[in-house]
């Protein structure tokens, strides 16, 4: 039987240091929910604000498949493997830490925030060789349909990663659309970037969260036009 449980934005870890409003979907920093320490292999899901200027300083991560996808504004990365990239609203972004790397990312603009979501995969390859890749996504492949983004290596269409997991995107008008899993043994965290829907009769509203397990589909009823959703299926056993 489908299991499903629902995650209120409002429930969220917060982080509050006047540059940085950060919320936690999981355990991180100084936010502790034994509760919540992973989704299967998603570990991170941080919803950032970045003040203009600012930004997190250069620091290290190795053994972990890192996202970022900019909502609002513009982010400057740069690494140790020589990579200096703007990530635009739009774009999405893939780190593979593997054996090591250290990086920065800053809000580029002076004058503006920014709104991006960092999120953190565990890999199913240690010890790999660091990598970066960046892509702009098309808008209009995503409306009223879902938009893969991440995939593993061997599928993917938009950026891949070391794991067996898959990222979409959909924009989507009044009505239902449903999402089948690559593989019904994983699980699905869908998160709701705006708008308003419903899943097996239980509301959502902006920044909610639902978790899904054991079905090899789901159903999504919109409730108000141009909701927008991130779904991410990840493998459960690590």
């Amino acid at each position: 039987m489908t299991q499903i449980a629902v995650i209120p934005a409002a429930s969220r870890g917060k982080a509050n240091h006047g540059w940085l409003q950060s919320y936690h979907s999981f355990s991180f920093a100084e936010y502790y929910n034994p509760n919540r320490m992973h989704f299967g292999a998603l570990r991170v899901l941080n919803d950032d604000w970045v003040a203009p200027g600012k930004g997190f300083g250069t620091h290290p991560h190795s053994n972990m498949e890192i996202i970022s996808i900019p909502l609002e504004g513009e982010v400057a990365h740069r690494d140790s493997m020589g990579n200096e990239q703007i990530i635009r609203t739009g774009d999405v972004q893939v780190m593979s830490a593997g054996t090591g790397v250290t990086h920065s990312e800053y809000n580029y603009s002076k004058t503006q925030p920014v709104k991006f979501l960092q999120i953190w995969i565990v890999p199913n390859v240690l010890q790999a060789t660091p990598r970066y890749d960046q892509i702009t996504l098309r808008p209009e492949d995503r409306e009223n349909r879902w938009q893969t983004i991440i995939a593993p290596k061997a599928e993917a269409t938009g950026l891949w990663i070391h794991q067996d997991t898959w990222f979409a995107l959909g924009k989507f008008e009044k009505g239902t659309t449903t999402y089948a899993l690559q593989d019904s043994k994983n699980g699905v965290y869908m998160f709701l970037l705006n708008g308003n829907c419903s899943v097996l009769g239980h509301e959502l509203n902006s920044r909610d969260a639902v978790t899904i397990t054991q079905t090899d589909s789901i159903t999504v009823s919109i409730t108000t036009p141009g909701t927008e959703i991130l779904l991410m299926e990840v493998p459960l056993n690590l």
